[in-house]
């Protein structure tokens, strides 16, 4: 399994018990969703492995308790600690109408209603207080707020995002 097939689950933050429980921190708006997982992949120096699950619970609403099968005691939840978890994408739940993943975007035309076509989603950057669509239009890069205010419609079929920005803020980058 490849990290890029995967999405980013949360990171395991600490030990929880003397048994080999540990917590892990959700990174998810609907934790509830990964309660009863059978298993998760664990980065380990920067390979996927995978780790079945003995039996698991939410714990204060966004941190997961987790007892693995064969992580039996102290020494060996330690190793574990500050791992980041992943699940593969298809544990995804599907997600209705304008709602998008970010990866699944990429490569999507971006046309606004005044400007016409701008270019096509490379990435998105959300380091930012604002997420951002990084659009590509002939080598030069266009940053769009992903702002519920822009975004007209979101066409899944034929990969298209619509949106309808503020006057010349597409402009400012093509005039350099």
């Amino acid at each position: 399994m490849q990290k890029s097939d995967c999405f980013y689950l949360g990171k395991i933050v600490r030990k929880y018990s003397f048994k080999g429980e540990l917590l892990i921190k959700l990174d998810t708006d609907e934790p509830e969703l990964y309660e009863n997982l059978d298993a998760l992949f664990v980065d380990l120096r920067n390979n996927l492995v995978p780790f079945f699950i003995e039996s698991s619970q939410l714990h204060k609403s966004d941190l997961l308790r987790v007892k693995f099968e064969d992580v039996d005691t102290e020494a060996d939840a330690d190793a574990l600690i500050k791992s980041d978890i992943y699940l593969p994408l298809e544990f995804l739940p599907k997600l209705e109408d304008d709602k998008f993943y970010f990866h699944e975007i990429i490569g999507f035309k971006v046309i606004d209603k005044n400007f016409g076509e701008v270019g096509v989603i490379k990435s998105v950057n959300d380091t930012t207080a604002q997420a951002l669509f990084e659009i590509d239009r002939d080598g030069i890069e266009i940053l769009i707020p992903m702002n519920d205010e822009f975004i007209v419609k979101v066409d899944k079929t034929k990969k298209e995002i619509k949106v309808d920005t503020p006057e010349g803020l597409i402009e400012l980058y093509l005039n350099e």
